[in-house]
C-alpha cells in the first residue's frame, strides 16, 4: 500500500518534470547540461521534455531599452549630448541564447553600445542643425537600417526602430548659449526702443512743425481777411461820405457819443460850444452862436 503511493508520488513528479506550458509572449528552449536539445519552441501550448532536461523561457514581445546617455562631437565640430531608446524583437532565441546565456543584463549593454556607436557615426557625419530640423527622422530610419544586420546577426534580434529622445547641447554649452541669445535679445530690445523712442520724436517734431504752419496760415488768412474787412469798411464809408458828407458826419458823431457816454458813471468837462455837441442842439450840426456882449 505505501509502496503503491510512493509509485504514484513519483509518477506525478515524473509527469510534471516532463511536460511545460508556453504562453503566448514567450518562446523557449530545451537544455540538457547547458547544450540545446532541438528546435525552439515558438508557439504557445503544451510540450514534452526528459525529467533531466531544462527549459529557457525566451520572451516574444516587442521590447525596450534604454541606451545610455553620452556625448558626440557633430559634423560641425559641436559637442552634442545624446539620449536615445530603440525597440526590438527576439526572432532567433537560439541565437540569442547562445550570445547572452540569457542574460538580458548583459545583452542590454552589448545592445546599447551597438546602438550608441551607429548614432556616434552617423551624427558625427551632419551639422547639429540637422539633428534638430525635419531630417531627423529620416537620420532614424538611417540608424535603425544600420543597426538592424549586426544585432539580427549577432543575438538574433530585430530592431523595430531606433528614437532619439534628447540631443541637446551640453549644460555648460547650453547656458552659454542661453546667455548670448538673452544679451541678444537685450540689444535688440533696447534698439527697438531707440527706434521707438526716435519715431515718436519724428513725429512729435512734425506734428509742431504743421502746427506752426497752420496757426502761420491761420493768422496771415486771418490779418488778409481783416485787411479786407477795413478795405470794404472803408470803401463803404468812403462811398458814403461821397453821397451824403453831412449824413456820415452825423453817423460819426452817434458813434462817438455811444463809445464816450455808453458806460455808466461817465463824466466829462467840456465847453457848451465844443465841436463834440455839434449835434446835441441841432441836427443840422450847426454851433450855437455866442452871445453878443
Amino acid at each position: 500500500m505505501i509502496g503503491a503511493a510512493v509509485a504514484l508520488v513519483v509518477l506525478a513528479l515524473l509527469v510534471q518534470m516532463s511536460f511545460f506550458v508556453i504562453d503566448p509572449t514567450r518562446q523557449a528552449l530545451v537544455t540538457a547540461f547547458g547544450a540545446v536539445k532541438g528546435k525552439p519552441r515558438t508557439e504557445p501550448g503544451l510540450y514534452f521534455k526528459w525529467p533531466w532536461e531544462d527549459v529557457v523561457r525566451i520572451d516574444k514581445r516587442l521590447l525596450h531599452i534604454e541606451a545610455e546617455e553620452f556625448e558626440l562631437i557633430a559634423g560641425d565640430q559641436k559637442r552634442l549630448v545624446v539620449d536615445a531608446f530603440a525597440r526590438y524583437l527576439i526572432v532567433d532565441p537560439l541565437k540569442y541564447y547562445q550570445a547572452t546565456s540569457n542574460n538580458e543584463a548583459t545583452f542590454r549593454s552589448q545592445l546599447g553600445n551597438l546602438i550608441n556607436g551607429n548614432i556616434r557615426r552617423e551624427l558625427g557625419t551632419v551639422p547639429l542643425q540637422a539633428v534638430l530640423s525635419e531630417r531627423r527622422e529620416q537620420l532614424m530610419r538611417d540608424i535603425t537600417a544600420f543597426v538592424q544586420k549586426p544585432a539580427l546577426d549577432e543575438y538574433g534580434v530585430r530592431i523595430v526602430d531606433v528614437r532619439i529622445k534628447r540631443a541637446d547641447l551640453p549644460r555648460e554649452n547650453s547656458e552659454a548659449v542661453y546667455n548670448r541669445m538673452r544679451t541678444q535679445r537685450e540689444q535688440e530690445a533696447r534698439q527697438l526702443r531707440a527706434e521707438g523712442d526716435e519715431e515718436s520724436q519724428r513725429i512729435k517734431a512734425g506734428a509742431d512743425r504743421e502746427r506752426v504752419v497752420l496757426l502761420s496760415e491761420a493768422r496771415k488768412k486771418s490779418e488778409t481777411l481783416r485787411g479786407e474787412g477795413d478795405a470794404q469798411a472803408i470803401k463803404i464809408y468812403a462811398d458814403a461820405f461821397g453821397r451824403d458828407p453831412q449824413f456820415f458826419a452825423f453817423y460819426r458823431s452817434m458813434e462817438a457819443y455811444r463809445q464816450a457816454l455808453g458806460s455808466a458813471g461817465t463824466t466829462m468837462v467840456l465847453s457848451p460850444d465844443s465841436d463834440f455837441f455839434r449835434y446835441f442842439g441841432n441836427i443840422g450840426g450847426q454851433l450855437p452862436q455866442a452871445a453878443p456882449k
